[in-house]
């Protein structure tokens, strides 16, 4: 007799506090919940491409954290029209109020003397850290559409009046565009690496107004390590 995989559904754990800092944690405190979120924020996905983006996620836990989040009405599924007829994932119009607060966690946690940027990152992951890090002080004066290709995944950004809207799409129109991966280009924000250094060594490409591509990266300033205390 063939001996049919049962998989054990986690079982809901709650914190029976009325605060709601403890229902959120109720929502979206299981461990990846929150990631799976931060995947969805720029557009619907299929449970594969979430899988990709998130290399540590088992697809039993994936289903789990899809299916609590879908119940506590954070996202939903929907069938994609001919030809491509497949499932995704979205988050609904409730779970997309999380950004502010996930974009603010980021920033608060990059505080940290441990955080390590050079770890590996998912696409959306550093396109949502764009959102987080950008300072408008440091735009004044730059009117540009940049354009940015991570393998098969593309994003186009819109940056005028010192604001930036960075959304899904295609890189057509775009002034300057980046081809590199989601680590690379932290790399090229965050690190300091020179762009020249990065193409020479086949970590980057750029195509169109390299002038414009030296002025983005440096819109990013990350905010400062909090000092820990001297131990007595």
């Amino acid at each position: 007799m063939k001996l049919q995989k049962i998989t054990k559904k986690e079982k809901q754990r709650h914190y029976e506090d009325a605060c709601g800092i403890a229902h959120a944690l109720d929502l979206v405190g299981e461990r990846w919940a929150l990631l799976v979120m931060r995947e969805l924020l720029f557009g619907p996905k299929r449970f594969s491409d979430l899988r990709e983006s998130l290399p540590g996620i088992s697809a039993n836990v994936l289903t789990q954290r899809l299916e609590g989040l879908e119940s506590a009405g954070l996202l939903m599924k929907r069938k994609l029209p001919p030809p491509a007829a497949s499932q995704v994932y979205e988050l609904t119009d409730w779970g997309y109020e999380s950004e502010p607060v996930i974009r603010s966690m980021g920033r608060w946690a990059a505080r940290s003397p441990a955080h390590d940027p050079t770890l590996p990152v998912s696409a959306v992951s550093i396109m949502l850290s764009m959102r987080t890090m950008f300072d408008p002080a440091r735009a004044r004066s730059v009117d540009a559409r940049i354009g940015f290709r991570f393998g098969d995944e593309t994003f186009i950004g819109r940056l005028v009046d010192e604001k930036l809207d960075l959304q899904r799409g295609t890189t057509d129109g775009a002034d300057v565009t980046f081809i590199t991966t989601p680590r690379h280009m932290a790399a090229a924000l965050y690190a300091g690496m020179p762009l020249s250094l990065m193409i020479d060594k086949k970590m980057m490409q750029i195509e169109g107004n390299r002038k414009i591509a030296e002025i983005y990266v440096t819109l990013f300033p990350l905010p400062e390590k909090f000092k820990l205390p001297a131990k007595v």
